[in-house]
């Protein structure tokens, strides 16, 4: 019988070198490694659309809040604009955060909060003007939308009560306009706006004072119009005017959603201005004094709004425990944040970012939160000193109360010298 032949089957080239390869001794390990990598960036790129990222080396851990969720971010973005941009969190037209974009990130617990923008009308003078706004006065909605708001202007808001009739959803913010009036005061060109009906009540309001034989131009009942020029003069006397500033005046509110050490502006405020009129004094024709008349406010401060934050959670929450007191929280946080940036393992001439501790501290220079010099110095605080922040914010609150008196006195003599 005939024996059938076999043919020999040639693998394709690609194929053969694959078996070829897999022969080899390094084979194994090497499509090990590969899997392994493929594996890794794998799950870090879907652990980053899901926003669960594992733990950045030397990350500052922030809470951003935004859209009715919140977000725990480990991160190293340097300020809250770039962490934003990292997370592609857009802000819209009108949108407010806090703290500002050029915010530094420098503590653990730093919180973001992001005020989306709503609809509002701006009633103007009878015209009308939407806009998005989060701001969280009527003043600063009105700045928001673009809208120039005097300080003696009456800016109010109102719900919107017809929908169909007022074309609006969200709140109607209304400016009354103060009028402008030319006063001339004793030879000063003053220009003032007011609410009131007529010469007299304005003389009134700014708190004008007449003497005997002052004179009024227009007469006293005269209705105020605006670009109404006013004056008052008194002949025979010589009087100078200074121009002074008022200053503007700060209303602060706590805020436990923002991290302690950061602060935003919810209002922009502004210095006022105000007339103090003065007659000279003479004695045998000598200038030998001079005599406070009037005092006329010519621009009202306007009150700036910030709201400050108390939080007091990651590192800069171990003031608390430490035992230093809620009044000196701000002094020690400015000393530390300029000695050391809140890094217990830092050493002295180490910059930027807080290195992991190094298993030992070095014998000479500074070293800590506070830099003691050298660092074994705050073994009386306690053995763990070299990397518990706790026991470091304690011998450094006896050295600031042992050497100045106070944090407050400490703080003071770091200002006049940069060092304490």
């Amino acid at each position: 019988m005939k024996l059938a032949r076999f043919r020999r089957v040639r693998l394709p080239r690609h194929r053969r070198q694959l078996k070829i390869m897999s022969r080899h001794p390094f084979a194994v390990p090497f499509f090990t490694i590969l899997a392994l990598v493929v594996l890794t960036v794998g799950g870090y790129l879907i652990a980053r659309q899901t926003n669960h990222l594992p733990p950045v080396e030397d990350a500052k851990i922030v809470i951003v809040s935004h859209d009715g969720v919140q977000q725990l971010v480990p991160s190293k973005a340097a300020t809250v604009g770039i962490l934003l941009q990292k997370l592609h969190l857009t802000l819209n037209e009108g949108d407010v955060v806090e703290p500002a974009a050029d915010t530094p990130i420098n503590q653990d617990d730093f919180r973001i909060n992001i005020y989306r923008a709503l609809p509002v009308e701006i009633v103007d003078k009878g015209s009308r003007t939407f806009a998005f706004s989060a701001g969280t006065t009527p003043r600063a909605i009105a700045n928001q939308a673009g809208t120039h708001v005097f300080p003696e202007d009456d800016v109010t808001t109102v719900p919107t009560e017809n929908f169909l009739r007022g074309g609006s959803i969200g709140e109607r913010v209304v400016i009354t306009r103060a009028v402008p009036i030319n006063l001339n005061l004793y030879g000063s060109q003053l220009v003032i706006r007011t609410h009131v009906a007529t010469v007299g009540d304005l003389i009134k309001e700014k708190h004008i004072t007449l003497a005997k034989h002052d004179e009024v131009t227009p007469a006293m009942s005269t209705p105020l119009k605006k670009n109404l020029k006013v004056y008052i003069e008194r002949r025979g006397v010589k009087i100078e005017a200074v121009t002074e500033i008022i200053p503007m005046p700060i209303h602060t509110i706590n805020d436990s959603g923002l991290a302690f050490g950061t602060n935003a502006v919810r209002q922009a405020g502004s210095a006022g201005k105000k007339i103090v009129t003065y007659q000279e004094q003479l004695s045998n024709g000598k200038v030998v004094g001079r005599k406070a008349l009037q005092t006329v406010i010519t621009e009202k401060p306007v009150t700036e709004i910030v709201v400050v934050g108390t939080s007091l959670s990651g590192i800069k929450g171990d003031m608390r425990l430490a035992g230093i007191a809620p009044g000196d929280y701000n002094y020690a946080d400015y000393i530390i944040s300029h000695e050391s940036g809140w890094c217990p393992t830092k050493a002295q001439g180490q910059y930027g970012s807080c290195p992991p501790y190094a298993g030992s501290v070095p014998p000479y220079g500074g070293y800590g939160l506070c830099q003691s010099t050298p660092g074994s110095k705050m073994a009386s605080a306690g053995s763990d000193w070299a990397t518990n922040p706790i026991t470091q914010l304690r011998w450094c609150s006896g050295y600031a109360k042992g050497h100045y008196g106070s944090w407050a006195a400490a703080y003071q003599h770091w200002i006049n010298y940069h060092w304490w």
